[in-house]
C-alpha cells in the first residue's frame, strides 16, 4: 500500500480531481465579482455617484476588450439606466451571483462526496482483500474485533477527506486569495494588515494543533483496544460466567474507559484553547479595520463604500482561512490513521493475488500423491510441533493418523489442508508445492474438516453448500428483465469497477453443481449430495427435529401446508388402523382434551410462545373477567385449594433440588411455599378472607392442572363441560391485542402460530403411554416418505438459522455439520483432523464407517487422511501412521502394526 494517503488518493482519483479543480478555478470568477458589487451599489445608486442630475443615467453591463498585441477590440455599450433602475439591476446581479456561487458549491460538494465514498469503498475492499491474503500465522495474531473496527470505523474519515484532499485547499485558498487581493486593491494598508493577521493564524494555529493530533492518535488506539476487548468478552462469555470473572472484566473495561476519558478530556481542553486563540485573532482584525479604516475614512483617503467593501470582503476571509487550517489538521490526522491501518494490513508476506484468481471451470488436475517432505511446523511460541515429517498418501489410499505424544498428526493434517504453513520442508501435490498452487485447485481438490471449523451466520443449507461456491454461474441476460433493473445492475457494476471492487454479483447462483459428491448428471445432484452427507454423519434426525420445531407461514408455503393438513388426517387414520389411536388426544371444539391444561382447553388455540403473551393469557385481567362471567372463578378457586393441599402434602419436607419438582410445569418451589402459607392462614382463622391477588393465585394453579398427570380427581366431567361451554364466551369479546396473536384450532386449517409438529399431531400425546413419542415418530416417518414430504421437511430444517458461529446448534451438531460440509463436495483428497471429538466411541465408529463407505461410492477414488481420536478405528484404514513427539514413529498397515510390539500396540491395547 502507498505510504502517504494523499498519494494514494491522487493515484486512484487523478482524472476526477483534475476535473473538479477546473470547476473550482472557474467558480473563482463569480466569487471575485461578488466582492466588488456592494461597493458599486453603495457608491453608485445609493450615494448618488454618477447620478448628480435628477434625470441622469449610466450605462449598465458596458464593457470594452482589446486583444493583447493586436489592434482588434470588441465591446458592448450597455443599457442606459436611471438611478433606481441601476440599483435594481445591480441588486439583481448580486442575487444572480449568489445563486451561481451556490450552484457551484452544490456541484463541487456533491462531486466531492461521490468521489470520497467511492474511494472509501475502494480502500475498505482493498483491506478485506488483503485480509483474505494474510498467511495463517498472521491471522492467528490479529484480533477480529480490532480489525473489523478498523475496516468499519477507522477508515471512515478517509472518505470525507478524499473529496477535500486537493479541492478544498484549491477552493479555500482561492477564496482567501480573492478576498485578500480585493482588500489590497481597495487599500494597501488594510490589505497588509489582513495579510499579516492571516500569516499569524496560518503560522500559529497548525503548530498548536499538533498536540490535538497526538491525542487523537492515542484515542484511536485505546478505542480500538476497547473494541477488541469487548469482542473478547462476547466470544468468551461462557468462560467468564463459568469462572466468576465478570467483575474482573468490569474492572478492566472501567479502566480502559478511564484511559479514554482522560485522553478525550485533554483533547477537549486543548481543542478549546486552540479555538480561543483562533477566534481572538479572527476578531482582532475587524478591530483594526474599524479603527484604522475609520481613521482613513475620516481623513478622506478611503471612502465609505471602500471601507464597507473591505469589511464585507474580510467577513469571507476568516471562514475559508479557518477551514483551510482545519483541512491541514484533518490531513495530518487522516495520515496518522492511514499509517496505523497500513501497519496493521502490511504483514511480512501476502498470498499472491494470482493464487486467488477466480476460475469458472474446474482446473485440470491429474490425481497425484499428497506428500510431506521434511516437514517442520512450529507453533506461536516457536516450539516444533512437527519435525522432519516425510510421508506420502497415494490416490485412493485410506490413511489413519494417530498421535501418541504431542500433536504432530494434527499439525501435519493442518499443513495438508493449508491451514498451517510449514516453517521448513514442503507439502507436495504431485510435483508441485501445495502453497504454489492456486486455491482454485487446492480449494476444490482438497477438503479439510476439523472440530474447529467455522460456520458463518446463516442457515444450515448456506453452510453445507458453502464449499461449492467457487465462482458465479455464467447467466444470460433475460429479455424479460425490466429495464430499470437492467439499468440498476449496470450502474452497480460500473460503480464497483470505478471503486476497484469486484463486479461479481453475490446474489446470483454460485453453486458449482459439477463439484458435488453425488455426480449422476441429474438436476438433483446437489440435493442428493446433501441428503446422503447428512445420513452419513447421522445428522438427518437433528435436521428433521429442527424442521418439526419450525413455524411456517401458510401464505408463503401454501402447497406444503395444505399437504401437512392432509398428513394430519392420514396420520390419524394410520394410528387408528394399527390400534394406536389412544396415543393422541385430538383437539375437538366440542370436547374437553384431558391431556391439555385447563387454560389450554379454555383458550383452545395455538399461540406463538412468548413470556409476555403467556403471562397475559394466564394472569391477564381479561381471563379472570371471562371466568367470573362464566361462573367459573369461584369453582376454580375451590379446585385450586384442593390442588394446593395435595401439592403441600406431597412436597412437604422435600428439598428444592428433589427430582419431584422437575415434574411440575409453571409451578416453582416458591409457589408451593406461598400456597402452604395460604392454607395455614385459612385453617388458623375462621374469618379468613383471602385478598383478590390470593384468589387469583389459587385460580392460576387450577389453570395449569392436567388430570392424567397429577391425578388429584378434582376435575369432574361437569367442570369439563362448563369449560368447553365457556370457549365461545372467551372469544366473544377477545381484545384486539390478543386476537391477532391467537389462532383457534381448526382441523381443516394449517395454523401458522403452531409448530410443524403440532400441526401434524393436532392433539396432545397421552400421559399414560411412555412410548407414545417413539411409536408416533416411527409411524409418522414412514408416512412422510410415502406421501413424498420427507425431502420438503428436510428442506425446512435446512433453512434453520444457525446464529453467529453456529451457536444455535449443539457442539456435537456443529462437529457433524463440519464433516457433512466436506462430504457434500467431490474432492480427490479428504483431510479429517479429529472432526468428532465429542462423540462416544460407538457413534464415532458408525460415522467413520458411513463416511468411508460414502466416499468409496464416488467415481474419483479419493484419498482420505483421518486423524483419529479413537485409536481402535484404525482397523478401518489401509494404513496407519503413528506420530510421537511430532515425528513419524510407525507407518504400516493395521495388521502389520497390530502384530508388532511398539507404540501402536500399546495404544490399541
Amino acid at each position: 500500500m502507498e505510504k502517504h494517503l494523499l498519494r494514494y488518493i491522487w493515484n486512484h482519483t487523478r482524472p476526477q480531481q483534475l476535473w473538479v479543480l477546473a470547476i473550482v478555478l472557474i467558480s473563482m470568477i463569480p466569487y471575485f465579482l461578488a466582492f466588488d458589487l456592494p461597493k458599486q451599489i453603495i457608491n453608485g445608486p445609493i450615494q448618488g455617484e454618477g447620478f448628480e442630475m435628477a434625470a441622469a443615467t449610466r450605462p449598465f453591463l458596458a464593457f470594452q476588450f482589446t486583444i493583447p498585441l493586436t489592434q482588434w477590440s470588441f465591446g458592448f455599450e450597455g443599457f442606459e439606466l436611471n438611478r433606481l433602475a441601476t440599483l435594481m439591476a445591480l441588486s439583481g446581479v448580486f442575487l444572480l451571483l449568489v445563486i451561481v456561487n451556490g450552484l457551484f458549491k452544490f456541484y463541487i460538494n456533491t462531486y466531492k462526496g461521490r468521489l470520497g465514498e467511492r474511494l472509501l469503498r475502494r480502500i475498505r475492499y482493498e483491506l478485506v482483500d488483503r485480509l483474505l491474503r494474510f498467511p495463517p500465522s498472521t491471522m492467528r495474531q490479529i484480533r477480529g474485533a480490532e480489525v473489523s473496527s478498523m475496516v468499519k470505523d477507522e477508515v471512515e474519515p478517509f472518505g470525507g477527506f478524499t473529496g477535500d484532499a486537493f479541492v478544498q485547499p484549491a477552493m479555500l485558498g482561492g477564496q482567501a486569495i480573492a478576498a485578500l487581493t480585493f482588500i489590497l486593491l481597495q487599500n494597501l494598508w488594510l490589505g497588509l494588515i489582513a495579510a499579516f493577521m492571516v500569516a499569524i493564524q496560518v503560522g500559529i494555529i497548525p503548530k498548536m494543533r499538533r498536540r490535538l493530533i497526538d491525542l487523537g492518535r492515542q484515542r484511536q488506539i485505546t478505542a480500538r483496544h476497547l473494541a477488541g476487548k469487548v469482542g473478547e468478552i462476547v466470544e468468551g462469555m461462557d468462560t467468564i460466567h463459568s469462572y466468576d470473572t465478570s467483575n474482573y472484566e468490569r474492572a478492566d473495561i472501567s479502566d480502559r474507559l478511564g484511559q479514554i476519558f482522560q485522553i478525550r478530556y485533554d483533547l477537549y481542553r486543548w481543542k478549546f484553547i486552540v479555538k480561543f486563540v483562533n477566534n481572538f485573532l479572527s476578531q482582532l482584525t475587524p478591530f483594526l479595520f474599524y479603527s484604522i479604516g475609520g481613521y482613513f475614512a475620516l481623513r478622506g483617503t478611503l471612502d465609505v463604500g471602500q471601507l464597507v467593501a473591505v469589511i464585507n470582503a474580510y467577513k469571507d476571509l476568516p471562514g475559508p482561512l479557518k477551514e483551510l487550517i482545519d483541512w491541514d489538521q484533518a490531513r495530518q490526522d487522516v495520515q496518522v490513521k492511514y499509517e496505523q491501518v497500513r501497519e496493521q494490513f502490511e504483514p511480512g508476506v501476502l498470498i499472491a493475488p494470482t493464487l486467488h484468481a477466480l476460475a469458472h471451470d474446474v482446473p485440470d488436475h491429474t490425481p497425484s500423491p499428497l506428500a510431506a517432505l521434511n516437514l517442520t511446523i512450529v507453533d506461536g511460541s516457536g516450539a516444533h510441533i512437527a519435525e522432519n515429517v516425510t510421508l506420502k498418501i497415494e490416490p485412493g489410499e485410506l490413511v489413519a493418523m494417530i498421535d501418541n505424544a504431542g500433536i504432530g498428526a494434527e499439525a501435519t493434517a493442518e499443513a495438508f489442508g493449508r491451514i498451517t504453513w510449514p516453517a521448513s520442508g514442503r507439502v507436495m501435490l504431485g510435483e508441485v508445492d501445495l502453497l504454489e498452487l492456486p486455491e482454485a485447485v487446492t480449494g476444490r481438490q482438497v477438503s479439510y474438516a476439523s472440530a474447529d471449523s467455522y460456520f458463518f451466520h446463516g442457515t444450515l443449507k448456506d453452510n453445507l453448500l458453502y464449499g461449492l461456491k467457487h465462482a458465479p454461474a455464467v447467466q444470460e441476460n433475460s429479455a424479460d428483465e425490466p429495464k430499470h433493473k437492467k439499468l440498476r445492475r449496470r450502474w452497480k457494476m460500473s460503480e464497483a469497477e470505478r471503486a476497484g471492487n469486484t463486479t461479481h454479483d453475490p446474489s446470483v447462483d454460485w453453486i458449482d453443481r459439477r463439484s458435488t459428491s453425488v455426480s449422476e448428471g441429474g438436476e438433483d445432484d446437489v440435493k442428493q449430495s446433501v441428503l446422503r452427507a447428512l445420513d452419513a454423519v447421522q445428522l438427518t434426525a437433528d435436521v428433521m427435529e429442527l424442521a418439526l420445531h419450525s413455524y411456517l407461514d401458510p401464505a408463503e408455503h401454501e402447497e406444503l401446508t395444505g399437504r401437512v393438513v392432509e398428513m394430519r388426517f392420514a396420520l390419524r387414520e394410520e394410528l387408528a388402523s394399527q390400534g394406536l389411536g389412544n396415543l393422541v388426544s385430538y383437539f375437538d371444539f366440542s370436547a374437553y382434551n384431558t391431556e391439555a391444561t385447563v387454560r389450554e382447553n379454555l383458550l383452545f388455540a395455538a399461540t406463538r410462545q412468548s413470556a409476555e403473551l403467556d403471562m397475559e393469557l394466564a394472569e391477564g385481567e381479561y381471563v379472570f373477567e371471562v371466568l367470573k362471567t362464566a361462573n367459573l372463578f369461584d369453582l376454580f378457586y375451590d379446585m385450586g385449594l384442593s390442588i394446593a393441599e395435595n401439592l403441600s402434602e406431597i412436597f412437604q419436607g422435600l428439598p428444592p433440588e428433589h427430582p419431584l419438582f422437575q415434574q411440575l410445569e409453571h409451578i416453582t418451589t416458591d409457589d408451593i411455599a406461598f400456597y402452604e402459607q395460604l392454607l395455614k392462614r385459612k385453617r388458623s382463622r375462621r374469618d379468613f378472607k383471602p385478598s383478590e391477588d390470593d384468589r387469583r393465585a389459587v385460580v392460576k394453579l387450577s389453570l395449569y392442572y392436567i388430570e392424567p398427570r397429577y391425578r388429584f380427581g378434582v376435575l369432574t366431567a361437569e367442570i369439563m363441560n362448563q369449560i368447553v361451554a365457556t370457549r365461545d364466551i372467551f372469544y366473544a369479546n377477545l381484545p384486539a391485542s390478543l386476537r391477532s396473536r391467537i389462532e383457534r384450532y381448526d382441523p381443516h386449517k394449517y395454523m401458522g402460530s403452531a409448530t410443524l409438529r403440532e400441526n401434524i399431531l393436532f392433539g396432545k400425546l397421552s400421559q399414560r403411554n411412555a412410548d407414545a413419542p417413539t411409536k408416533i415418530r416411527n409411524v409418522a416417518g414412514k408416512l412422510l416418505r410415502e406421501m413424498g414430504l420427507y425431502e420438503s421437511f428436510i428442506g425446512i430444517g435446512l433453512d434453520y438459522d444457525m446464529g453467529a458461529s453456529g451457536r444455535r446448534l449443539t457442539l456435537v451438531q456443529r462437529h457433524k455439520l463440519s464433516l457433512a460440509r466436506a462430504l457434500v463436495r467431490r474432492s480427490n483428497y479428504y483431510i479429517f483432523n479429529k472432526p468428532l471429538p465429542g462423540l462416544d466411541r460407538r457413534a464415532q465408529e458408525e460415522i467413520v464407517k458411513n463416511v468411508l463407505h460414502f466416499l468409496a461410492q464416488q467415481d474419483n477414488n479419493p484419498s482420505v487422511a483421518w486423524v483419529l481420536s479413537n485409536t481402535a478405528l484404525s482397523r478401518l484404514f489401509h494404513r496407519v501412521i503413528v506420530f510421537d513427539k511430532g515425528s513419524v514413529a510407525e507407518d504400516d498397515s493395521f495388521e502389520a502394526l497390530d502384530t508388532k510390539s511398539g507404540i501402536f500396540k500399546s495404544l490399541v491395547a
